[in-house]
């Protein structure tokens, strides 16, 4: 006899992976967001996420590639649905996984835009350091390039995770997978300075240990640190389409150009797969290709 699917079971899926698979908030939200997209539409068409077919779920897909969502967003789409059914049959939910069968749309990997060592230096001297503001920013700027980290690792920084002694942080990467970085001595003078100068100044609850902060004395949001770095870039470098990603991708390629192993720079990055990280070799072998064909006398 199959268990019966409630208006929970969507949170009891998300609870069960968060667990079972040490998923990250932000990837269980993820899921979350488009598992709730998927019953809403289901209901829309008279269905519910019991009696849905494999018909049912293209139809979502295409209806999400037809409102204009990326490729990468449809697949990710797909993953959760697939991950969802799976534990739906798995629990004896459902005898048949309607998604069994759905494929994923072709994805062509994106290469990240390339910022030279110039660009960045632009970037990281755009804060304005006669204000504590400013300060911070520089901080977490510099930081974020010393270090490669995700924009949600530096925001979940706290302060014994840097070892200011060693001149290393440690960090929780995806999948709770821990790494140590080397920071970099301008990366750690600045840190230095913001932490023992500047940090109490943004400080309202003594028992905060985040090291970043908000003028409310909060945790810096992921939508603020992705602001912060839009509007720094596009402020010293409006031609270019530049992502909050994109410091970790200069780090990674700026290690590249400069001689580092691929494998050094994927426990850097805390990749779990080496193939994730030659996507960086793609940017630095484009841009030797173009110094080739700009100076050499045959190029």
């Amino acid at each position: 006899m199959l268990n019966v699917i409630n208006d929970n079971i969507i949170d009891s899926y998300c609870d069960s992976v968060w667990v079972e698979k040490g998923l990250s908030k932000n990837t269980v939200s993820s899921y979350m967001s488009d598992l709730l997209q998927l019953s809403k539409w289901l209901k829309k068409q008279n269905k519910d996420l019991n009696n849905c077919t494999e018909s049912d779920l293209n139809s979502f897909l295409a209806s999400k590639i037809d409102q204009g969502n990326s490729t990468t967003s449809v697949n990710r789409a797909l993953s959760s649905i697939k991950g969802f059914y799976n534990w739906l049959v798995y629990n004896n939910y459902l005898s048949v996984n309607p998604s069994e069968l759905l494929e994923s749309p072709k994805i062509g990997r994106k290469l990240p835009v390339h910022i030279s060592e110039e660009d960045v230096e632009k970037i990281l001297n755009a804060p304005k350091l006669s204000i504590n503001k400013g300060v911070r920013d520089k901080t977490i700027l510099e930081l974020l390039y010393a270090t490669g980290l995700r924009i949600s690792e530096l925001t979940n920084l706290k302060l014994n995770q840097i070892d200011l002694t060693r001149g290393i942080v440690r960090v929780m990467g995806k999948g709770n997978k821990e790494r140590i970085i080397p920071i970099g001595e301008t990366a750690l003078t600045w840190l230095n300075n913001f932490i023992n100068n500047y940090r109490q100044d943004f400080i309202l609850n003594k028992n905060n240990n985040y090291i970043f902060l908000n003028r409310k004395g909060d945790q810096l949001s992921r939508k603020f640190c992705w602001s912060l770095i839009t509007s720094y870039s596009k402020k010293v470098l409006p031609s270019k389409k530049i992502s909050p990603h994109s410091l970790r991708h200069a780090f990674a390629t700026h290690l590249l150009n400069n001689g580092a192993d691929l494998r050094s720079v994927q426990m850097l990055l805390g990749h779990s797969n080496l193939s994730t990280t030659q996507i960086y070799t793609h940017v630095a072998k484009e841009r030797l290709i173009n110094f080739h064909s700009k100076h050499h006398p045959r190029g």
